[in-house]
């Protein structure tokens, strides 16, 4: 039985929870769960966004221990990595919006899988932390690319030197969430965003994704002329003369996703 599986509303919003009782802890079996059921997401025409969340109290609350304790060389230190970096990207590089929905303990792999969503939300009682550095090793899975590319690199040594944990307050406070909501209120309002989003046409959802995330990875020139690139490919869709056509007529648009 799979670790993680997903349904899709009216609207093209995925929901997809993980559910590996007590902790939803990452095992090899989660992740390559998470993996097939996110590439049957990307796959599926009527998933527009996903939200992903975890099943009771926790998010994700980091990797599998046990699958560390025979692991005691460089090079399968680093093997071991792999495939959860690899899917962790394919996330991050995902044309379709994914939206963590951080309903409890988000710590170690459960963090860098949120920072791997293009939005996150989180419960005012979620706790957030990359605690690697007690079991004498340091995150794995992007922690120590992400975070400071997310919250700057001084409050991303903080948490990965102390390994300490954060309340939904203080991960807003810092930048690690978009906001948190009030408690048992997370998926719901994860939910109501991701409609949001599901009602916009596709092809701008997706060159702003394109936009924002490949042009940080560029100079500030080079990002402004993706920025052109990705406007002038939109000017030609009929989505953009739905909606230009709309706004003058001022009515509400009719997405269309070509």
């Amino acid at each position: 039985m799979s670790t993680c599986t997903y349904t899709v509303d009216d609207s093209g919003v995925a929901l997809m929870i993980i559910n590996n009782p007590p902790m939803n802890t990452l095992s090899t079996k989660v992740l390559n769960d998470i993996e097939e059921s996110v590439l049957k997401a990307l796959k599926d025409d009527s998933v527009r966004v996903i939200v992903f969340t975890g099943e009771g109290k926790a998010f994700i609350a980091g990797a599998d221990i046990n699958e560390f304790v025979d692991i005691n060389s460089k090079n399968a230190g680093a093997d071991f990595l792999k495939n959860g970096q690899d899917i962790f990207n394919l996330i991050e590089n995902s044309d379709k919006p994914f939206i963590a929905a951080i309903n409890g303990y988000a710590l170690g792999g459960g963090m860098e899988f949120a920072l791997a969503c293009h939005i996150r939300l989180a419960d005012r009682s979620a706790q957030m932390g990359l605690p690697e550095i007690k079991l004498g090793i340091i995150p794995g899975y992007g922690g120590t690319q992400r975070t400071p590319r997310t919250v700057g690199k001084g409050r991303a040594l903080e948490m990965i030197l102390s390994g300490n944990f954060y309340s939904g307050e203080e991960a807003e406070m810092y930048g690690l969430v978009n906001r948190i909501t009030r408690e048992g209120e997370v998926v719901n309002e994860a939910l109501k965003l991701a409609k949001t989003i599901a009602q916009k046409g596709r092809p701008a959802v997706k060159a702003a994704i394109k936009a924002v995330s490949s042009g940080l990875d560029r100079s500030f020139t080079d990002g402004l002329k993706l920025e052109r690139e990705e406007f002038g490919k939109l000017c030609e869709t009929e989505n953009k003369k739905e909606g230009v056509a709309a706004f003058l007529e001022k009515r509400k648009p009719v997405p269309k996703d070509n």
